[in-house]
């Protein structure tokens, strides 16, 4: 779980040496990951974009399993690809989220360079192979909103978009307001979008529109149930990598 302490008495090298080591360990291995300081620094993507997946209480295994599914079969769609080639700069910087209650949220994909059709499939089978990490608990969307925050932050990486993609079949029970903590968050320049399911409450895309996103050209796409979801996460990615205009 991402954590800050205040510095003191730091030479500015010491500085730039820890920030390197901390980037190394933050975004872990393997050939799409962003693995050296060097690199980050001079890397600009179209989007810097966090998946924030619900693993709540009412998220049983096999509906954690259609949403990353869902998710996997996104990347691999041509459209996704074309998507990404014709951004300015060709490519995107992509991390995922696991959160429940407000103290239950950990980053379970690090940050990621999709830049081809190669390293688009590639996360995807990321996506299919991530193991549900948290034990279930409420639902406390305006945590997982400022945990996916830190994520955001922490992208090394200059990105023209940054976007917290989070998925819920619920409302905010537990922790921080989440429309106190969206309007925090969209008054950085943040965009929110939501994919509301809508199993559980019939009417959660409207409760999405009233307290979840914000921020610019924000959204909201609703998904009848789990096993919509996959259509539903493609449109929703498919707007969110092409950016502001697509209808």
């Amino acid at each position: 779980m991402l954590t800050c302490r205040k510095a003191s008495r730091v030479r500015p090298k010491s500085l730039r040496l820890l920030a390197a080591l901390v980037i190394v360990a933050f975004v872990g291995t393997g050939p799409s990951h962003l693995r050296t300081t060097a690199r980050a620094q001079n890397l600009e993507v179209d989007l810097a974009l966090v998946l924030a997946v619900d693993v709540s209480w009412s998220v049983d295994l096999n509906e954690f399993m259609l949403q990353m599914n869902g998710l996997a079969n996104a990347f691999r769609q041509e459209q996704i690809h074309d998507a990404i080639k014709n951004g300015p700069h060709g490519k995107i910087a992509v991390s995922s989220i696991q959160w429940s209650d407000e103290t239950h949220q950990i980053l379970n994909i690090p940050w990621t360079i999709v830049d081809s059709p190669q390293s688009a499939l590639a996360f995807a089978d990321t996506l299919q192979r991530a193991q549900r990490k948290l034990a279930e608990g409420g639902t406390s969307i305006g945590a997982a909103l400022a945990f996916a925050t830190k994520v955001l932050k922490s992208a090394p990486v200059r990105a023209t978009r940054r976007v917290i993609d989070l998925s819920s079949d619920g409302r905010n029970n537990r922790g921080p307001s989440e429309r106190k903590m969206r309007d925090l968050i969209a008054a950085q320049g943040i965009t929110i979008n939501g994919l509301a399911i809508l199993n559980e409450w019939p009417t959660l895309d409207k409760y999405f529109e009233r307290n979840v996103i914000g921020g610019p050209y924000h959204f909201v796409v609703p998904s009848n149930d789990y096993a919509a979801f996959s259509d539903a996460i493609y449109r929703k990615l498919l707007q969110e990598i092409t950016g502001p205009g697509i209808s």
